[in-house]
Order: structure tokens, then C-alpha cells, then sequence
């Protein structure tokens, strides 16, 4: 049980909310602050369980930033709803932690953190290929150890991707994003599959296609491939950006690594639980030219056995939205989604959501997922709709 004393900012407010974390920036705070919240935020770096969440809620909260490390169910929502809570928000875009059908029950409005994380995200993701196809944190630890005796000719030697083919599984915002930056930056061809076709993916490669070629160089191409096993089976590295859902579990499994070249790149800054990570230590171990990189995992922060002493894997720990921009940006929506819900504003009902992080922002909340369910009105330019 944690024993830290939570930090209090603005003691004298009429509205209570706990927040699980610390979050980075203060315009968050200055936000709730303005909603005449007091603010009560756990100093522990240690993911909080349902019962030191629920002890913290206690009986009197109206509202509550938690984290996707934390399993916002059924326990906490009632808990929430008992206290007089009216609205809670994921320090994330994703909500996964969450059981959506419980807060409505419970008539808790539940926001998110979208549209700050893509590029950010999406940038971890290129760096992540780079590093495994260049084998850049092998040789790092390499040359630390003392071991660098001289230039080689076959001193870690990699993959050249300028090119070559990428693989996207999931054609959403992020994967648009990194699918941009490795064809405008290293001239990559894309193969993707994603349940719905991306026409605007599919478009902007063809223009850059025939830019190249006015250019006299060679065009780039982009299809949609017709299952996750033809993306496997053609591209050169693969990058994932699901949603972690029953059919997405596993999705990357024995069978689906066999598929891959072997001297193919596999990436994952979505979610863990979308690789089977003993069956990727195995494939790891039995293809020492195959190479990995990890921004999530499985059972995290766990690693599956034998993971951190793969040469051929780049393990970070979960830190693809971890920009100054990004973090600071997903503080403000999630203190904007509790403060407007508290404030009685209607949900914004757009995907732009910029409007938020600039100095007049508007007087609604930013991402309600269960707005339509609980009847929560939408915003219009004169307010409500």
C-alpha cells in the first residue's frame, strides 16, 4: 500500500479530483484550478492498485485523472459514482484499462487524450527501425564495454531500408504518420493492412510517386494488401499500430513470425499484448538476423524471459508519446475533459482537437467516448447542440 501523502493544490476548491499521477507541465492544473477544483495528485511513481485508487476516491470526488496502467472497471467506477463523481479521463488516447460499459452504467462521462500523440508516436516508431536495422544499440554497448578495437569491415553490419518495402498493419492516424515519414524520408514503398482502405494513404504515395519521377527518380508505391500474412510475408520490416482488442491478442504469433523474411524488422509501439512475446523471444533466438523493436509489452513492465538478453532486440520502455509537446498536450485534455464535464459543457464533436492547446480554447470537453450513451449534448459554435 502506498503511504505517500498526496499533494494538494488549491485546497479551498468546492470540486474534488484525484489524480493518480503526477503530470507533466502545469497548465492542467491551472485548468481544474479554474473549474475551482482542488487537485490531489499521488506522488508515487508505483502503478496504483483498484484499492489505493478507491481509498484515495474516498466519499466525496467529482472527478478523477487516471492512467492506462490502471484498471478502471467495474470497483473504481462505483466507487467514483458513490463519491458523487460526474466525470473521469485516461491520461492516453487509448482504453484499453477501461471497462466503458461500467462508467456508463454508472453515469460517469469517460475522456481520453487524442490527436497529441500521433507524430510523436510515430517518430518513436521510425527510430525504433532505424536503431534495429542499424544495430544501433548493439554496437553502443559494444563500444562502451571497451570492446571497439578498430574499424571493420564486417563490424555490425545492418540493413539499408532506402528503398526497400514497409509493412503497415494498422492504417489509422499513427500508422499514416510513420508510413509518411519513411516514404518521404527514405523513399520506402508501402504495403498496409488495415480493415478499412485508406484512400488518403494510398493518394498522398501516389502523388510523392509521381513527384519522383518528374524528378527522374524512381516512383514509389503504396497497396493495400489483402490480409496481416501478405504484409508479413512481402515487406522488408513491419511496423504495428492496432488497437488491442480479442482480435488483435496475439495477432503477431509463431506462426505469423515464420512468415516474415528473416532478415526482416518487426516494430510495435501500439500495445504489448499484440505480440506474443515468448513465441518473439523464440523466433529472436532461432534467427539471430531478424531484428525487433519494443516500445510495449506483454505483461509490462515485465519482460518475457530471455527478452532483454536478445542482441537482435531494441527494448524501450514505453515511451513513444514521450515528447515534451505530447505529454504536456494529453495533461491538457484530460484536465479539460474533467473540468468541462464538471462545469456542465457540452463534448466536442470533432477530430480536431487543437483548439484545446492554443489560448482560447472552447468551452467544451475535449474526447467523451461514452457521450452519445449518456446523452451528453454535443458542442456547436454558440455552446450546446
Amino acid at each position: 500500500m502506498n503511504t505517500q501523502a498526496w499533494t494538494i493544490h488549491n485546497p479551498s476548491g468546492s470540486r474534488r479530483v484525484v489524480v493518480t499521477k503526477e503530470l507533466p507541465g502545469q497548465r492542467w492544473l491551472e485548468i481544474l484550478i479554474a473549474a475551482d477544483c482542488r487537485v490531489e495528485v499521488s506522488p508515487s511513481t508505483d502503478i496504483l492498485g483498484t484499492d489505493e485508487i478507491a481509498a484515495a476516491i474516498g466519499t466525496r470526488c467529482e472527478g478523477a485523472i487516471g492512467q492506462l496502467t490502471e484498471a478502471w472497471k467495474e470497483a473504481l467506477f462505483s466507487a467514483l459514482a458513490v463519491a458523487g463523481g460526474r466525470a473521469y479521463s485516461n491520461y492516453a488516447v487509448g482504453f484499453n484499462n477501461i471497462d466503458l460499459d461500467a462508467a456508463t452504467r454508472h453515469g460517469i462521462p469517460v475522456g481520453n487524450t487524442p490527436g497529441v500523440l500521433t507524430e510523436t508516436t510515430a517518430e518513436m516508431a521510425v527510430a525504433l527501425t532505424f536503431a534495429a536495422a542499424r544495430r544501433v544499440v548493439e554496437a553502443d554497448r559494444f563500444l562502451r564495454q571497451g570492446r571497439y578495437k578498430g574499424w571493420l569491415p564486417t563490424l555490425f553490419i545492418g540493413e539499408m531500408l532506402q528503398g526497400k518495402t514497409i509493412g503497415i498493419i494498422g492504417a489509422g492516424r499513427i500508422g499514416y504518420a510513420y508510413a509518411r515519414m519513411m516514404v518521404e524520408g527514405h523513399k520506402m514503398n508501402v504495403i498496409y493492412y488495415d480493415i478499412h482502405p485508406n484512400p488518403v494513404l494510398e493518394d498522398f504515395v501516389a502523388a510523392y510517386g509521381r513527384f519522383l519521377e518528374s524528378r527522374g527518380e524512381t516512383p514509389v508505391a503504396c497497396r493495400r494488401a489483402r490480409d496481416v500474412a501478405e504484409v508479413l510475408q512481402t515487406a522488408d520490416a513491419v511496423s504495428l499500430h492496432v488497437v488491442l482488442d480479442e482480435s488483435t491478442h496475439h495477432l503477431i504469433n509463431a506462426d505469423s513470425l515464420a512468415l516474415m523474411k528473416p532478415q526482416a524488422i518487426l516494430v510495435n509501439a501500439s500495445r504489448g499484448p499484440v505480440i506474443d512475446e515468448a513465441a518473439l523471444v523464440d523466433h529472436c533466438r532461432k534467427n539471430p538476423d531478424f531484428r525487433v523493436g519494443l516500445d510495449v509489452f506483454e505483461n509490462e513492465p515485465q519482460l518475457a524471459p530471455g527478452l532483454e538478453e536478445l542482441p537482435n532486440a531494441v527494448v524501450v520502455p514505453h515511451i513513444a508519446s514521450a515528447s515534451t509537446w505530447s505529454r504536456q498536450g494529453m495533461a491538457i485534455l484530460a484536465a479539460s475533459n474533467v473540468a468541462a464535464m464538471l462545469m456542465g459543457y457540452p463534448a466536442w464533436n470533432r477530430p480536431d482537437i487543437s483548439a484545446f492547446l492554443g489560448d482560447a480554447p472552447p468551452k467544451a470537453a475535449p474526447s467523451i467516448l461514452n457521450a452519445e450513451a449518456l446523452g451528453v449534448p454535443l458542442y456547436t459554435n454558440g455552446g450546446a447542440e
